[in-house]
């Protein structure tokens, strides 16, 4: 098993050839890039800018651990858009295997693209909701949702990738038991899980239980810590989840991945030319302050894994 970063919190918009060199000598050995769009696709990784990545990994000596693609519209009840987003992911691991990533990522999709409330709102507001129509047909959408994803399971097969599907709040598949329905229903010896404890912990599942019952998918891991009640994502060691408890089920389960540490919500932290959503927003690059909290945290969660037997390399 390896620590990486996840580049977008170091680096939120493209070019990212100076986040990974910073990543890598910050003490990781891999990293993951991001599309957060079509035209960043096309535009940004271009032929010539996918040699120069490799390059950069190469002479840093990390890997890439995935390739992450916003394909947002996948559970959309529009068919033209659930085309578009299909088209999307396809470019995507197209990219991916360009790139030398053995995973393409995605995060879970919210059904119908209906845009609920920002959990990290919800703290903060009276009533926490979102209206709803009536005659949605959910049984449906769920079933073209099967087949879009099982698509898209088969293309990144066809390509040599395994497709690692993220966990994400309000969203088919938000918690353990629906991961597991949906791994079961596309049945894709390529598909899997993306493990990210801020996302599955504020919804109501522990950690390493999540590690002990999806163990067979778990195929990359996003570490990041919260209060439990919304998705901030911090360093560990800084909110309430039981990092020993999920470092020992990861060794229990023979996990030989990459554990990529995505701190969307510190001190420094980096964000885009657009309005996101987080806590901290104003860096086109991130902080010496937040480099340094990454670096805390790996010496954290490697003295935590020395202590449990999961081997580090």
């Amino acid at each position: 098993m390896r620590f990486g970063a996840s580049v977008w919190p170091w680096r939120w918009d493209t070019p990212y050839d100076k986040a990974i060199a910073r990543i890598g000598d910050a003490g990781f050995r891999a990293t993951e890039l991001i599309a957060w769009n079509r035209r960043v696709l096309d535009e940004y990784y271009t032929a010539s800018t996918v040699a120069s990545l490799r390059g950069v990994l190469a002479e840093k000596d990390m890997l890439l651990s995935q390739f992450v693609v916003d394909n947002r519209g996948a559970a959309s009840g529009d068919a033209a858009v659930r085309a578009a987003a299909f088209d999307m992911f396809k470019k995507g691991v197209d990219v991916a295997a360009e790139l030398g990533s053995p995973i393409v990522n995605t995060v879970t999709h919210l059904p119908f693209e209906i845009h609920f409330p920002f959990i990290t709102d919800r703290p903060h507001m009276q009533t926490f909701s979102h209206d709803i129509a009536p005659d949605l047909d959910w049984k449906g959408n769920w079933e073209q949702y099967v087949v879009t994803i099982r698509e898209c399971a088969d293309y990144a097969e066809a390509a040599g990738l395994k497709y690692s599907l993220e966990p994400h709040p309000f969203r088919y598949g938000a918690n353990i038991d629906g991961l597991l329905r949906l791994l079961e229903a596309v049945d894709s010896a390529a598909l899997g899980v993306n493990l990210d404890p801020s996302h599955l912990f504020p919804v109501g599942d522990l950690p390493h239980v999540a590690i002990y019952r999806l163990a067979p998918h778990v195929l990359h891991c996003h570490f990041s810590d919260n209060d439990g009640e919304t998705n901030v994502h911090w360093r560990p060691g800084m909110g309430k989840i039981d990092w020993k408890h999920v470092l020992r089920a990861l060794k229990d389960t023979g996990f030989q991945g990459v554990v990529s540490l995505e701190f969307e919500d510190v001190p420094g932290v980096a964000r885009g030319v657009e309005d996101v959503p987080g806590v901290y927003k104003g860096n086109a690059d991130a902080t010496q302050e937040f480099e340094n909290e990454y670096k805390t945290a790996l010496a954290y969660l490697t003295g935590l894994a020395d202590e449990v037997g999961l081997t580090v390399e």
